[in-house]
């Protein structure tokens, strides 16, 4: 990939100065408002992996007292798509077609997400690419386990 994404150019902007992962997180969730909803931090972004945070607090609780699994898939689906973003080839767009998860442990601290995915050497017409992501509490278990299936497509009038 010769050109940075400008999501990448971007939080490499941002990421090194004071309040700079915050005031990235913050326009992320300016540009795409309902993941404001779960007031993620991003702790790191580059191509095949993407990490964020968000804290344990009342707005992203349940019932009974825990981190809502909604609040966690919405926090795996942000750092597979920007992760995804900052992946793929400008040529090239992506959309979100079907999440797999899986629930292993009531999640009762503040979260850590981890998003990886192994580039393909070629990129194809259009294609499924499984994007692992996996939810981690304070003490490093998986509470979740997500494998978002993002279509990655050439962009209309891209050559090949």
């Amino acid at each position: 990939m010769s050109q940075t994404p400008p999501l990448l150019r971007l939080w490499r902007r941002f990421a090194g100065k004071p309040a700079g992962k915050w005031l990235f997180s913050r326009l992320v969730c300016f540009k795409a408002p309902y993941f404001g909803s779960i007031s993620p931090r991003f702790v790191d972004l580059a191509p095949g992996r993407a990490e964020l945070t968000i804290r344990k607090r009342r707005a992203v609780c349940n019932h009974i007292g825990t981190v809502h699994a909604i609040a966690m898939c919405n926090m795996a689906e942000l750092a597979a798509g920007t992760m995804t973003d900052v992946t793929i080839p400008a040529s090239h767009r992506w959309i979100p077609r079907g999440m797999h998860v899986e629930y292993l442990k009531k999640a009762e601290t503040d979260l850590r997400a981890v998003a990886q995915v192994d580039a393909p050497d070629i990129w194809g017409e259009g294609f499924a690419l499984p994007v692992l992501v996996e939810v981690f509490d304070r003490g490093g278990e998986v509470v979740v386990r997500a494998t978002i299936s993002m279509w990655v497509s050439r962009k209309p009038g891209q050559a090949g």
